[in-house]
């Protein structure tokens, strides 16, 4: 489990392919300190570390994680957002993230407005029901709010902060951002769609609805 707080933006060093697997090697300040097995989201997709040393850290993407990814594009020299899993202690700054992406989408625009930066998205039409104005969402590892829901998609702003610690400084129009839609959107329009395809479901409900 994450929080969408990007603490370190890494730099891919290697490229390794091993069938339909990819071994990336990142460089980072945070890689000093991770470990075998240990769980870091790269651009918001959990990854296992398989090695570390010194400054460098290697994680494995298999197949099933490269077809719904943006990992597959990345090329040496490339930056990468990076998160260490949560502790029973930590902060939750941002929101719960799993670091299970959902699919990529396209950015479709890029502008500056008053000193922030306004990034819109283009949604596939199954996913539009999953964004919902001021909601949370995370894009390439890091947690969003919507500012504004649009016709094909939605929009974010990106505070200076943000912009100039993530690869959203490196974000342009045409680039595929991983996304993950909030969880508890997702378990909500999963059980409302289970509602309407299923009437026996829905009369379930009903009926005990009615007893109280």
């Amino acid at each position: 489990m994450f929080s969408g707080i990007v603490e370190d933006l890494g730099k891919v060093v290697s490229i390794v392919h091993e069938g339909s697997n990819i071994h990336f090697t990142i460089e980072s300040k945070i890689s000093s300190e991770a470990y075998i097995d240990q769980s870091i989201a790269h651009n918001g997709v959990c990854l296992t570390v398989v090695s570390a040393a010194g400054q460098k850290h290697t994680v494995t993407a298999v197949h099933e994680t490269l077809s719904k990814t943006n990992l597959g594009l990345l090329k040496v020299g490339d930056s990468v957002n990076l998160e260490r899993s949560l502790t029973p202690g930590s902060r939750m700054d941002g929101h719960f993230v799993q670091g299970h992406v959902d699919t990529i989408i396209d950015c479709f625009a890029v502008s500056e407005k008053g000193g922030s930066h306004l990034f819109e998205f283009v949604l596939p039409p199954t996913s539009s029901t999953l964004i919902v104005d001021r909601g949370s969402v995370c894009l390439n590892g890091v947690s969003l709010t919507v500012a504004d829901k649009t016709r094909n998609g939605f929009k974010i702003a990106v505070i200076p902060y943000t912009f100039e610690h993530t690869n959203f400084k490196n974000l342009k129009a045409g680039d595929k951002v991983n996304v993950e839609f909030d969880v508890l959107g997702k378990y909500i329009v999963n059980y409302l769609e289970n509602l309407v395809s299923d009437p026996s479901l829905r009369t379930n409900i009903l009926q005990s609805v009615n007893k109280k």
